[in-house]
């Protein structure tokens, strides 16, 4: 005789020669076992799991049981399962999973999802999923400023609006390209290269860009910063090769726009649009440099020349006008002298020209002599 004592939140499984003879209840119970062939093994039953193999071996042998002790979970492919356990989420099975759990004392519900119609997650599935979620779902976010193109096995499905996206990776590759479409600028750096009079310059350009079609950007452009990096490279060496050292420091305007156009016509159809191109710096050898300061030095000392020569042409042609105006109207040199006198006097201060002992006038031509003599010096 054995005595077996099975607690609340337990069951018990008795077997004759290991065979399933019944299942016990909690409480105390007496087994009579006169040849030792009954065995007992206790599970706990709450928010547990049984063996899926043993279900299968008991499912097999006695159906009716199984159905009222256990509730067994399958998915099949593209299918993902949540199993809550007394209304918490608890489990979540990927296609081709088997798991069985006790039902006597847990509410066991079972929630489904087909992933092969729609691969998103619901923020209501994100939330029961919270732990397991690198295993299963990818996420992305992406920015108001950028564009999301979601990727299912290598096929473009459609372009994600901003916000935050989920789905599930099982069975399946998903990827989410972000592209930032916002204005970018493209630094090109310095390459050494002839111009139509063989003279050895490095230009450096600035390129700014911006994306308008995101879905053909991809389609087409690997890399849309390299692609269009070469692309500005190969127009600014047929640029500088077709003019000479002189063109291209004086016609920078014209040889933006040059640059501009070839460079639009070749992205016309990528989805890329070049906004604005042009260049930043132009390097001269150190010989050449030295040259090009010695000419630019030349032609500023001429064009002083000839502003000094301008000058004087023109006051001499001012004193000439004069010249001829007083020799037609003696007035106008009466009055020229009567100036000249007010001046005079103003310079010399007020001397009394009527002293007794002509010392007034004495003083007013030794004062003229140290102002003549002022203005020699």
């Amino acid at each position: 005789m054995k005595t077996l004592t099975v607690k609340d939140g337990e069951r018990a499984l008795l077997t004759r020669n290991g065979r399933l003879e019944r299942v016990l209840e909690p409480g105390r119970h007496l087994l009579f076992d006169l040849r030792r062939q009954l065995a007992a093994e206790i599970f706990n039953v709450v928010r547990t799991e049984f063996p899926a193999e043993r279900y299968a071996v008991l499912k097999a042998a006695q159906p009716d049981l199984a159905a009222e002790l256990f509730e067994a979970v399958e998915t099949k492919a593209n299918e993902i399962a949540i199993v809550s356990l007394d209304g918490r989420p608890v489990h979540l099975m990927t296609p081709w999973q088997a798991r069985v759990y006790w039902k006597v004392a847990t509410s066991v519900d079972v929630e489904r999802i087909d992933v092969s119609r729609d691969p998103r997650v619901t923020e209501r599935h994100l939330a029961m999923i919270e732990r397991n979620r690198p295993t299963i779902v990818t996420e992305a976010v992406v920015e108001n400023h950028e564009a999301g193109l979601l990727y299912v096995e290598g096929r473009l499905v459609e372009r994600l609006a901003p916000g935050r996206h989920a789905f599930w990776i099982a069975g399946r590759k998903i990827e989410v390209k972000r592209l930032d479409l916002r204005p970018q600028a493209v630094e090109i750096t310095a390459q050494e290269m002839l111009t139509k009079d063989r003279i050895a310059l490095r230009v450096t350009l600035t390129a700014f860009r911006r994306i308008v079609d995101p879905e053909r950007v991809v389609a087409a452009v690997p890399d849309v910063d390299a692609w269009l990096y070469r692309l500005v490279q190969f127009a600014i060496r047929e640029a500088v090769a077709g003019r000479t050292l002189d063109e291209v420091l004086s016609a920078k305007a014209a040889l933006d726009a040059e640059l501009r156009d070839y460079v639009r016509e070749r992205v016309a159809d990528s989805g890329v649009e070049v906004t604005e191109l042009g260049v930043k710096d132009v390097i001269l050898p150190g010989e050449i440099r030295e040259l090009v300061n010695k000419v630019v030095e030349a032609e500023r000392v001429a064009k002083a020349n000839l502003i000094r020569r301008q000058e004087e042409t023109a006051a001499t042609r001012s004193l000439l006008n004069t010249a001829k105006l007083m020799e037609e109207n003696p007035l106008l040199l009466r009055l020229k002298e009567l100036e000249s006198l007010e001046r005079l006097v103003e310079k010399v201060g007020r001397i009394d020209l009527h002293a007794g002992d002509g010392q007034g006038l004495d003083a007013l031509l030794s004062k003229l002599v140290r102002i003549k003599s002022a203005e020699n010096a």
